[in-house]
């Protein structure tokens, strides 16, 4: 029952170690970017209070001998039930959302105004490399600059794009998901 328990949150607690591995890896972006894990364990206990708050509000407690003492024995016998399956995802789904905001809420807190873009960003092309909603190959390819060595004269109609970027639109062509982008700019263009 216990193993059961702890599959059904592993969606959330991935998506902690991704948030934390992204905190830890800031020291590339800059020197002074340092997180522990105690500090992110203090932020995912905010994050599941959060849940726990909002799925479980807390009744107006009823003084006793008052009326509807039955009714308040009734609501705790319902919160020892075990949860369905539906309402555990839901929960999880809750959690995964919540832990992913606070990280990023409280790494966003100590970064440059210059980094809270790259910073976002990053976490986002990790959820989504995570999901298998984008290849990791095509991130890889923007993040490096493919660069093509073999790089035909730029079309007339791509001159708004700067000669020294020229190279590097053409490399990405190598990509799968990025095949066709010379063509589709060219028919787009003004």
């Amino acid at each position: 029952m216990i193993n059961d328990a702890s599959e059904a949150y592993r969606p959330a607690a991935s998506r902690g170690a991704l948030v934390f591995f992204l905190m830890i890896e800031l020291y590339k972006v800059h020197s002074f970017y340092k997180f522990s894990l105690d500090s992110f364990v203090i932020v995912v206990n905010r994050a599941i209070d959060i849940v726990a708050e909002r799925m479980n509000p807390k009744k107006a407690v009823k003084e006793p001998g008052e009326e509807g003492e039955a009714a308040g024995e009734e609501e705790e016998n319902k919160e020892d039930e075990p949860m369905t399956p539906r309402s555990l995802g839901k929960r999880v789904e809750a959690l995964i959302d919540s832990i992913t905001y606070q990280g990023f809420n409280y790494t966003r807190r100590g970064l440059l105004e210059r980094h809270k873009l790259l910073i976002a960003t990053m976490l986002c092309l990790r959820i989504l490399i995570r999901k298998k909603k984008i290849d990791e190959v095509e991130v890889m390819a923007l993040v490096k600059k493919e660069v093509a060595l073999d790089v035909p004269n730029q079309a007339e109609s791509m001159k708004f794009l700067p000669e020294a970027i020229w190279p590097a639109v053409k490399g990405l062509e190598s990509i799968k998901a990025f095949a066709n982008l010379i063509g589709n700019m060219e028919s787009e263009a003004l």
